[in-house]
């Protein structure tokens, strides 16, 4: 769609495309005015500020869903200040993306922490919304997103298709009739639970897409 745009991240490459990603410290480059090598070897020197910044910072501390390791009747009182603390750094790095120095930016993080000790998010979608059609398999699913954006439309829900049923947990052919969210159908995720976890913080290509779409042409 026209533009240089990179992917950073302390993980390796697993696009495929690694002219296009840096394998460091994204901080020290938030706010542009940068040099930096991506994973094919090659210098790269951004003058000015980024014209945008769509992040996806780690959830692990601040997602919903591990509230209860915060409590004094799961973890003892030493793993739960522990955790607290880890909490904290992951608010701090959170931060760093909404105060960097750019006019456009988006955080996508699922519902939690930053929500109410921060800020509502000014959009939450579902993968759903941007599927192609009720057969797609890599986006027909219910998970909420949050995005903190500024200077950028919330995105458009063009398709408008119905909501997904849910999941049950199953054993084989019988299911005792809880419904499930996304993660934790994945839980046979291979890779234990850093695989779980990589494959949690994947984003559906639909949503991606339709950033590129939406957001692509605002600088143009």
């Amino acid at each position: 769609m026209g533009h240089e745009a990179y992917s950073c991240d302390i993980e390796e490459c697993s696009g495929g495309h690694p002219e296009w990603h840096i394998q460091e410290n994204v901080l020290p480059l938030l706010n542009g005015n940068c040099e930096f090598q991506t994973v094919d070897g090659v210098s790269h020197e951004i003058h000015g500020k980024w014209d945008m910044l769509i992040a996806f910072p780690p959830c692990t501390y601040l997602t919903s869903a591990g509230t209860r390791h915060y409590s004094l009747r799961i973890n003892p009182t030493e793993k739960v200040e522990a955790r607290i603390k880890e909490r904290e750094k992951a608010v701090e790095f959170f931060l760093s993306f909404a105060n960097a120095d750019c006019d456009k930016i988006a955080i996508e993080n699922p519902v939690g922490y930053m929500n109410t000790n921060w800020r509502k998010p000014n959009q939450i979608i579902h993968p759903y919304y941007f599927a192609d059609s009720t057969d797609d398999k890599q986006n027909y699913f219910q998970k909420r997103t949050c995005l903190w954006i500024k200077g950028l439309p919330i995105l458009e829900n063009k398709k408008n298709l119905p909501k997904p049923e849910p999941m049950y947990i199953c054993q084989g052919e019988k299911c005792n009739g809880k419904a499930i969210g996304w993660c934790e159908g994945i839980k046979n995720t291979t890779g234990g639970q850093k695989g779980r976890a990589k494959a949690r913080s994947k984003t559906f290509p639909g949503i991606a897409r339709a950033m590129a779409e939406q957001w692509a042409g605002l600088n143009t």
